[in-house]
């Protein structure tokens, strides 16, 4: 999929960047022209006998050298992150005119006393804990992420923007993932806000539905139910979407199939 850029250089913060879906943006991005500042956050996941050892793996694991690609580790479920990645974006590269929402701090939680999902990964009750890992990050750290991208983009006079942010839950409730869901639905709203009062700026702010898409999370179970799909095939889409030839596509919902 090829996309022109109207102008030689843009910038983009793509959060949660170093493996799977942010990891493929990323490489997708710097591959044509675009300066890309990663953020990402290592940690070790609990152990999960139902998940493959690539989930762990990735987790832990601080992202590869990518030419065009900054890297800068950084939790963004801490209240000044947003403000402090940007600072240090346009300390290395300049303007930011691109903001990809990658990182999510899944969590799965239930209403349901814990118990094993239908593909036999391990659930949590919902709890305050539950709760703040997973608002912290999907929904606070996206929220002010687009504000500082916000106002930084007007106070220098910005005229082409663009931003992304990735569901797979929504207001219609995610079983099984109940704060995941959740969070997600204020994501999409904060980003078709940001779509309606930035448009007058030439900011363009849309919420990709990748489908099941292999992260390290799949096992043989989701394999032999799904047509899984790539991360690569989900970066293409979101670097088309970042991209001149998407200028009038604002305020969407894209579903992958």
């Amino acid at each position: 999929m090829t996309c022109k850029y109207r102008r030689m250089i843009h910038t983009a913060i793509v959060t949660g960047a170093n493996q799977g879906i942010g990891l493929a943006v990323a490489k997708a991005l710097s591959a044509q022209g675009v300066q890309v500042f990663g953020t990402y956050l290592r940690y070790q996941p609990p152990p999960d006998p139902s998940l493959p050892d690539a989930y762990f793996t990735d987790r832990a694991s601080a992202p590869p050298p990518l030419d065009g690609v900054h890297w800068f580790e950084i939790d963004l479920s801490l209240v000044d992150a947003p403000k402090i990645v940007f600072d240090s974006a346009e300390e290395a590269f300049g303007a930011v005119d691109i903001l990809v929402n990658n990182a999510s701090s899944w969590v799965q939680d239930t209403f349901l006393p814990a118990q094993p999902d239908k593909f036999g990964r391990s659930m949590a009750q919902i709890s305050p804990e539950t709760f703040e890992k997973q608002f912290g990050v999907d929904a606070r750290a996206t929220a002010l992420l687009i504000g500082e991208f916000a106002r930084r983009h007007i106070e220098r006079g910005g005229t082409w923007g663009r931003i992304v942010s990735l569901t797979s839950g929504g207001p219609e409730g995610f079983p099984s993932e109940v704060s995941y869901g959740a969070a997600k639905s204020a994501l999409q709203s904060y980003t078709f806000a940001a779509g309606h009062e930035l448009a007058p700026y030439g900011v363009t702010a849309n919420v990709l539905y990748p489908p099941v898409t292999d992260t390290g999370w799949v096992n043989d179970e989701v394999r032999a139910k799904f047509d899984v799909a790539s991360a690569d095939e989900v970066g293409e889409v979101i670097a088309y979407l970042c991209s001149d030839a998407a200028r009038r596509i604002s305020r969407n919902l894209v579903h992958m199939r």
